[in-house]
């Protein structure tokens, strides 16, 4: 056998339940050669029709390469991975549909009990569909877990990312809970509801979940792996047969959102089903409506990423259309490297089957299925339909700002001012507070209670950056001009109240504008000063203000106990917390047993998907070097590392937009992030040189980081690919080590070091985020 072991194609005919012809495509040949040459597959099999007549239908290279090499044959058997959302769950849900059983505007939590909590009340059927329920991409693939109902309680316990029809989150949750919907509504185990209704009907006789034994020498592997085991080791045992889909492996082999074994020839019955409006060989598995409603576009106005039911349309997932099928087609794509595309106008179908995790998980089919489509459009589709659209046209006339309208919010201070401060009546009060302590009209804190009736201020207190928030040093204390007032430093000699600072007062209010992130000190000076007032019974009242970078994304490690301090109050807590003040009061004071009597006046109108500008309050600069929302958004990832040698742009006019060094290469380091695809960022190298601070009067080079999708970019990762990247190219002068506190995770200072991939670093705190999710969900107000 020659080395390159693609010489087995097979071209064999099809059924005889439709008509075929085999048109050779030496151009499509080479392609997949290639790919197979270049060990990004073992394997594939291709099958290219239209309407009932297959054109194209040939099987590539290997269906095995360990522990024994096996030819791929026509008839292989695949892991068909998130295909199973469209071919099983999609359809399932809508035939539920038709009989009434389900409705897509009804809640989730109608069929589900106990799912309605956490800000999933408003979550439906719809939104599962059209991945737009804000549930993040999948459960915590580090914790072990057994049986589908363990899947399902997990779910209950999920904090949405975003809030329903808010932002498309690819989801493996959503479609696992609508296998769990269908099964509940039809009374059925969802393995043979579909089986009965959707396979058998239209013959799909080697479609199924848990394929027997028998079938075991057809079916493709994919990798070694343990049931319950992610990721997949070399030393464990391949699997074959059995779903490689780890939260799918965890519930029986049986969900929603993967499990389904398959071959080429089935999904030319189902893409044909789709084709003849629902209808196949007499059977009617779907309604024509059914088949439109699902392939049409459902997400809402300005998603950029385009929808329908179940089916993907023009999103960011949808690079196996290729570069010619039109927007009106549809299609899906499978994590092991299946993909189905299918264009109404033309009648043309597209099915790539490939194993591409097989042997050892580094396979990519991503530009490969791609191209497969191309050269299958370009040679089997002979006019242009009238109503064709493309996607760039669709993408350059789609809105990409945000669908929700601003909110007018009323802070903390706003609603006790509105209610007269009746909750401070008759008390003698300490105010800690700064130049953000402000009501919508402008007017500050200080003044309002000074003047308040039935209130007595008895002192100020400020943070760090001083009460005014223009100093970058130590701040003394010192006497507010117009009240006359002491202003007790937090940031000076001592960062708690003292008995002397807190003599007189029996009451404590805080009101300061955080920023969303755990170093940010304003926390820590919060808390000392609940840990002083509940020593000595004094009463706290936090007005709540909101996270200007919103209430929902959650990212990066959990703080480690040594890093406990003031620029980190509490472990397990990750760096973008998801939280508001008042409610970080609430869940200091519980889970670190603080016992202050405390009281949080609430926000109105806020919400926890909101950012900054769209509470229409007025931007106040929280610090000297907080400047805007940008810099708030960024502020996450980039000041987690600003501790080392570099400068993030303090003593310039946009710190936080950029960093730099005099010993950066400034155009090697935006090529090699640029050349990561981050997610809503780019780069470009700047050269800037700092009036004050970290290499002030010094040129540095660096990058400037563009924000061109802040709904999509996790500030965190960014820090962490730029740490990585500086490591790379610059380490024996980069000082990464000095990070560590603020970062808050020695281990992952030392995988950065150590070469590790920043995506898997990245991966690698989903459970520390879903532990911080689980604790301050008692806690959250909005």
């Amino acid at each position: 056998m020659r080395a390159r072991v693609l010489a087995f194609v097979v071209l064999l005919a099809v059924p005889a339940t439709h008509a075929q012809q085999t048109t050779p495509l030496p151009a499509l040949d080479r392609v997949i050669e290639d790919a197979i040459r270049d060990k990004k597959l073992p394997g594939a099999v291709v099958v290219i029709g239209k309407g009932d007549t297959v054109l194209y239908r040939k099987a590539y290279g290997n269906r095995a390469l360990v522990p024994a090499v096996e030819p791929m044959t026509v008839d292989t058997v695949f892991d068909v991975a998130s295909l199973t959302k469209v071919i099983a769950t999609t359809t399932a849900v809508m035939q539920q549909v038709e009989q009434g059983k389900i409705r897509l505007d009804d809640r989730v939590a109608d069929y589900i009990p106990g799912f309605g909590q956490y800000g999933k009340e408003r979550i439906t059927v719809r939104h599962l569909l059209t991945h737009m329920s804000g549930l993040r991409p999948d459960l915590d693939l580090s914790d072990e877990f057994e049986g589908r109902d363990t899947a399902i309680r997990y779910a209950l316990e999920e904090i949405p990312s975003a809030a329903p029809g808010r932002r498309f989150i690819y989801s493996d949750i959503n479609f696992f809970l609508l296998a769990d919907i269908v099964a509940r509504t039809s009374g059925m185990p969802f393995e043979r509801y579909v089986r009965e209704r959707i396979f058998v009907p239209l013959g799909m006789k080697d479609t199924m979940f848990l394929p027997p034994a028998s079938m075991g020498a057809r079916i493709a592997p994919t990798q070694p792996c343990e049931k319950l085991a992610w990721p997949c080791g070399a030393n464990a045992p391949m699997l074959r047969g059995v779903v490689h889909d780890p939260t799918a492996r965890r519930m029986d082999g049986v969900a929603g959102h993967a499990g389904l074994f398959g071959t080429a020839d089935d999904l030319v019955r189902f893409a044909r089903l789709l084709l003849n409006k629902g209808t196949l060989d007499g059977a009617r598995v779907l309604s024509p409506l059914s088949v439109e409603r699902m392939t049409s576009p459902a997400t809402p106005p300005g998603e950029a990423n385009v929808r329908g039911l179940g089916w993907d349309i023009a999103s960011s997932f949808s690079s196996n259309r290729g570069d010619l099928l039109p927007l009106g087609s549809f299609g899906h794509t499978g994590f092991t490297g299946t993909s189905i595309w299918i264009d109404p106008a033309s009648r043309l179908f597209v099915i790539f089957m490939s194993n591409r995790v097989h042997p050892d998980g580094k396979g990519d089919v991503t530009p490969l299925r791609a191209r497969v489509a191309t050269l299958a459009a370009a040679a089997f589709i002979d006019s242009v339909p009238e109503d064709a659209t493309f996607a760039r046209g669709f993408f350059e006339s789609a809105p990409a700002t945000s669908n929700q309208q601003p909110t007018t919010v009323l802070t903390g201070l706003d609603v006790l001012a509105a209610n007269g401060f009746a909750q401070l009546k008759g008390r003698r009060v300490g105010l800690i507070t700064n130049h953000t302590g402000r009501s919508r009209t402008g007017a500050p804190a200080i003044d309002l209670l000074h003047k308040a009736p039935g209130v007595t201020l008895v002192a100020l207190f400020s943070p760090e950056h001083g009460i005014r928030g223009i100093l970058d040093a130590t701040v003394p204390s010192s006497v507010d001009e117009t009240t006359d007032l002491t202003i007790h430093s937090l940031y000076g000699e001592t960062r708690r109240p003292t008995d002397a600072m807190l003599n007189g007062i029996d009451t404590l209010v805080f009101d300061l504008q955080d920023i969303g992130a755990r170093f940010y000190t304003y926390i820590t000076t919060m808390a000392y000063a609940m840990e002083e007032a509940a020593k000595r019974n004094i009463r706290v009242v936090v007005l709540d203000r909101p996270n200007p970078i919103n209430g929902f994304a959650i990212e990066g490690p959990a703080l480690d106990e040594e890093a406990v301090g003031f620029t980190g109050y509490m472990s397990r807590m990750p760096i973008r917390h998801g939280m508001t003040l008042g409610e970080l009061a609430r869940l200091f004071n519980a889970e670190n047993k603080i016992g202050a009597d405390l009281q949080v006046i609430e926000m109105r109108g806020w919400r926890r998907d909101a950012w900054y500008d769209e509470t229409r309050l007025p931007w106040i600069n929280p610090s000297p070097n907080m400047r805007n929302l940008i810099q708030a958004t960024l502020y996450p990832g980039i000041g987690a590392f600003e501790s080392a040698n570099i400068s993030v742009g303090r003593g310039t006019d946009t710190p936080f937009e950029h960093i730099g060094a005099p010993w950066i290469d400034g155009p090697a380091l935006a090529d090699a992030l640029n050349a990561r695809q981050l997610p809503g960022v780019s780069f470009y190298p700047v050269r800037f040189t700092p009036t004050a601070s970290k290499f002030a009067k010094e040129e540095c080079q660096g990058v400037f980081i563009l924000v061109l999708d802040r709904e999509a970019v996790r500030p965190v990762r960014v820090g962490v690919e730029i740490a990585a990247a500086l490591t790379k190219l610059h380490g024996a002068t980069f000082e990464i080590d000095r990070a560590a506190r603020l970062f808050g995770s020695a281990r992952d200072i030392a995988r950065i070091k150590a070469g590790d991939d920043p995506a898997a670093i990245a991966t690698g705190w989903t459970s520390a985020e879903a532990r911080w999710r689980r604790i301050r969900a008692k806690y959250l107000l909005y």
